[in-house]
């Protein structure tokens, strides 16, 4: 007889792995992120029972395959609104949306618009390399102003949109910035748009390394990491740099955020802004670093506001409230209708 009140034996990542071979080009990134989700998951204390990854097309959206999870590998820029149905059909699902620059960003953008727009409870991973791997290196979104690939052999005309400035203007509240090469930072980062109640977005600069090899060597690179890194923790000042002293400072004559060497020019670290999670200002303004030189990209949970109103728990109960009144013929036949004889 088995004794019921035994505690259930704890997961490994190999509980997370599932039998597929993993087929990514050899040094893809894709490769550090998934190692990185089978490591973590047992770590929040899941189930694989209630756990869901849902993909679109691309190289990233293989990613169900190789979770010991339940999945769906669904349609080019559509897994946004298959996850947000899923949710609705059982909120007690962990719902995690596996998506690429690409996919989510161009023929997917106005459904990953609507999803952070309403805030339906996902944990959504966007993978960027700045190029379409799985057809064969076109430019994207993302892509840099003079990208040469098979699309524009002249180089890229477009400006390259930020995935998380999208996704402020879209209503987010939760975004996030990780690397594939940080197999120590990442899971925090994951941990945290777990525990999020609402749509999180978690940008992950990926690499690769057949179509646009070394897009992010600047912040990869251990040489060079430390400067372009601005690694965010709520509450903590935004230092950066090998000796730590180098900082983020607000600067009111340009309106704009810049970077400030402390002990130069009579800077101390108070000059120094802190970061606050919760300041959408602050936000927009953090995920524009990076764009000119000397400047480091912010890593980490940039903004995290959680809100009052939930739409999963909306949606629900209008749904809960109309059990039972009516029938379907009933709904059917109710408002403006008419007979054709």
């Amino acid at each position: 007889m088995n004794d019921q009140s035994a505690p259930m034996q704890a997961l490994t990542l190999k509980d997370f792995t599932s039998d597929q071979e993993v087929r990514w080009c050899p040094g893809c990134g894709d490769y550090a992120i998934l190692k990185c989700m089978q490591r973590t998951l047992p770590e929040l204390g899941v189930s694989r029972e209630n756990t869901v990854f849902i993909s679109g097309i691309g190289c990233s959206s293989r990613f169900p395959y190789y979770m010991n999870t339940y999945g769906f590998h669904t349609i080019h820029g559509r897994a946004p609104a298959i996850a947000t149905g899923l949710k609705l059909a059982n909120p007690e699902l962990d719902v995690w949306v596996i998506t690429g620059d690409g996919d989510g960003l161009s023929i997917g953008g106005n459904h990953l618009m609507h999803v952070l727009r309403r805030d339906v409870d996902l944990n959504i991973l966007l993978f960027n390399n700045k190029i379409y791997g799985l057809t064969k290196g076109q430019y994207s979104p993302t892509s840099d102003v003079g990208t040469r690939s098979p699309s524009t052999p002249q180089g890229s005309v477009d400006p390259a949109l930020n995935p998380l400035s999208f996704a402020l203007g879209s209503g987010a509240r939760f975004i996030a910035r990780t690397v594939d090469t940080a197999q120590k930072h990442m899971p925090i980062v994951f941990e945290r748009a777990h525990a999020f109640k609402g749509a999180a977005l978690i940008e992950i600069l990926q690499n690769c390394i057949v179509y646009n090899d070394a897009v992010w060597e600047n912040i990869t690179d251990k040489k060079t990491a430390a400067d372009h890194q601005l690694l965010l923790e709520h509450g903590k000042k935004m230092l950066f740099g090998p000796d730590g002293n180098k900082g983020i400072r607000f600067n009111p004559d340009t309106i704009a955020l810049e970077v400030v060497t402390v002990g130069e020019g009579g800077i101390t670290e108070d000059d120094v802004l802190t970061h606050d999670e919760t300041n959408h200002q602050l936000a927009r303004m953090l995920v524009e670093l990076g764009a000119h030189p000397g400047e480091p990209m912010a890593m980490g949970v940039i903004y995290a506001d959680q809100a009052d109103h939930s739409y999963t728990d909306a949606v629900l109960a209008q749904v809960n409230a109309q059990k039972g009144r009516r029938s379907l013929k009933d709904m059917m036949y109710a408002g403006q209708t008419w007979e054709v004889k």
